[in-house]
């Protein structure tokens, strides 16, 4: 009698852009010798691997931040029988490379395959969560993408600035005016502005806006036009429109979408603050 296939479950992340997708593995199979195309950037949240790397042998546990880089020829085995889980994002060099606002990306290099980094480890799956709400989302929730490219400008930052190999470009320190793209947001109705829209208005890199104008306003530019969304449904549904009609004038997917955001803003629902306002009428 033939032994049982070592558990293997596996799900693909697709992305906004050509050149980036991520994974999600459950898996107790060995990975022979391979390489990809593409940098990889992830997260070991469950078991334990050991690969080899062009960078030698290493360990990853859960916690872990493990990368790898193009053509890196690298295998893995999970330590231990029950296998492991990781999530992956993998990057075009060029992607990154524009990301990183290089002339290319043939220089670059993250430098160690495994890296204990809580606040990369944070971002990366944050992105990641955002790549598989995106999945979800309609194809023309652009407040999805949004979110997507923020959380990817601010991951790629961490990586290269902490890990890369080759130095990034110096944030410029002259003035920028924040307060069109301020504007940009606050006039989005369902066409939601890329962050490379909103940091051309202000005369900054994506890297660059998305510092400066957390800085600045408290909060990053997509976290910001969700709470500027909510407060514009609060005064909406305080002068008496239908719960389903704020939601759509506000530029949210759906109700649903606008109750969840709502009470965590303001720690009760739509439909009480609605109740609530009648009563003053």
């Amino acid at each position: 009698m033939s032994a049982a296939a070592p558990l293997h479950h596996s799900t693909v992340l697709a992305s906004p852009w050509p050149g980036l997708y991520g994974t999600v593995l459950d898996s107790a199979r060995h990975f022979g010798r391979h390489w990809h195309a593409t940098f990889g950037l992830g997260v070991m949240e469950g078991g334990a691997q050991r690969s080899a790397s062009g960078r030698g042998p290493v360990e990853a546990r859960a916690g872990d931040v493990i990368t790898t880089n193009p053509g890196e020829v690298h295998d893995g085995r999970p330590m231990g029988d029950a296998g492991r889980r990781w999530r992956m994002v993998y990057i075009e060099p060029a992607l990154l490379a524009e990301l990183a606002e290089l002339p290319r990306a043939q220089a670059l290099e993250i430098a160690r395959p495994v890296i204990q980094d809580t606040a990369l480890r944070r971002a990366t799956l944050l992105l990641l969560e955002r790549l598989a709400q995106w999945g979800r989302a309609p194809a023309v929730d652009l407040m999805a993408r949004l979110a997507c490219e923020e959380a990817l400008t601010h991951t790629t930052a961490l990586l290269l600035r902490r890990h890369g190999t080759q130095p990034l470009p110096q944030d410029s320190q002259a003035p920028a005016d924040l307060s069109r793209a301020r504007a940009r947001l606050a006039d989005a109705g369902s066409d939601v502005p890329t962050l490379s829209e909103l940091a051309a208005s202000a005369g900054l890199s994506r890297f660059q806006l998305v510092r400066r104008f957390t800085r600045v306003y408290g909060v990053p530019p997509h976290a910001w036009l969700l709470l500027q969304r909510a407060e514009r449904a609060r005064g909406l549904i305080g002068r008496g429109l239908p719960l389903a009609d704020a939601a759509a004038a506000c530029g949210f997917a759906d109700q649903s979408h606008m109750t969840r955001l709502f009470t965590r803003q303001f720690g009760f629902t739509p439909g009480a603050w609605q109740r609530a306002a009648r009563r003053v009428q």
